[in-house]
């Protein structure tokens, strides 16, 4: 634990310094490069990372960036880390925006089809949500196509952006034969969801897939058996949600006939 903490402290030390390197009232961007992240650590005098490249991964997608940097952000903005090439990164200021489950959502119950080998030896929530959005087709039931799981944690470059992962890619086919590329961001636990990564997937569908139609989605966790679904789309630079569901997994014994009348009563609106 305290070998964690250490890393932790050391990493928000060093993006700390490198946002304030070039900081000034008013800007909304601040490029950097890899090379600088060296370069500051040595002048803080904090272990350098082995793998430099963590440093930016921990703060794009899974922490907050330093109280520092985010008491500078104006109302209804916040600073984010975009790839801006191999190597290359840069702070922006864009317009809040989290992808959070809506309380008030009905939740549909669904029969689970995960196998209980699989729930028993999933590695990590990530691991696990991917898992049951696989085995209980939930990807199909959301968009309403049929949907095969092309390959996941695709780890590839973007020209403009660099080095992404995608947690997993889908392609479709829906009833009139239209072919979609979707790619799937999983947040378990407390995570959140955040603009970059879906902006990063759009890229990577246009540039590699520009023939198929690109459908982001988001899934993550509400509860152990509850799953949010959002598909997103990109507004001019900002993540919208287009729709969202939340699919609740049971037995099968679990769904009354008051549940399925409620379904219908909903399909007929």
């Amino acid at each position: 634990m305290a070998k964690k903490t250490a890393k932790t402290s050391s990493y928000s030390a060093i993006v700390n310094r490198l946002f304030f390197l070039g900081y000034k009232p008013g800007v909304k961007k601040i490029p950097f490069t890899r090379d600088e992240i060296a370069a500051v650590a040595n002048e803080l005098k904090v272990p350098l990372p082995k793998n430099l490249g963590d440093v930016m991964y921990s703060y794009r997608y899974r922490k907050s960036l330093p109280p520092d940097v985010v008491a500078t952000q104006p109302n209804g903005c916040e600073w984010i880390i975009e790839g801006a090439g191999d190597a290359k990164y840069v702070f922006k200021l864009v317009p809040f925006n989290r992808i959070l489950p809506n309380p008030n959502l009905l939740s549909i119950k669904i029969p689970d089809a995960t196998p209980e080998i699989i729930g028993r030896y999933a590695l990590g929530d990530e691991q696990a949500l991917l898992a049951k959005v696989r085995y209980n087709r939930l990807v199909d039931m959301f968009l309403g196509v049929t949907a095969y799981s092309l390959q996941n944690h695709l780890r590839t470059k973007v020209p403009g952006i660099g080095q992404i992962e995608i947690d997993e890619v889908y392609i479709a086919v829906d009833k009139h034969g239209r072919q979609f590329a979707v790619p799937v961001q999983a947040k378990g636990g407390h995570d959140q969801h955040g603009v970059v990564q879906s902006l990063q997937d759009i890229s990577w569908c246009k540039q590699r897939l520009p023939e198929l139609i690109c459908r982001p989605i988001s899934v993550q966790f509400v509860t152990e058996t509850k799953i949010a679904m959002f598909e997103l789309f990109d507004d001019k630079g900002t993540v919208k949600i287009a729709e969202e569901k939340h699919y609740e997994l049971v037995p099968y014994e679990s769904i009354t006939a008051a549940d399925l009348s409620a379904y219908r009563n909903i399909a007929n609106a």
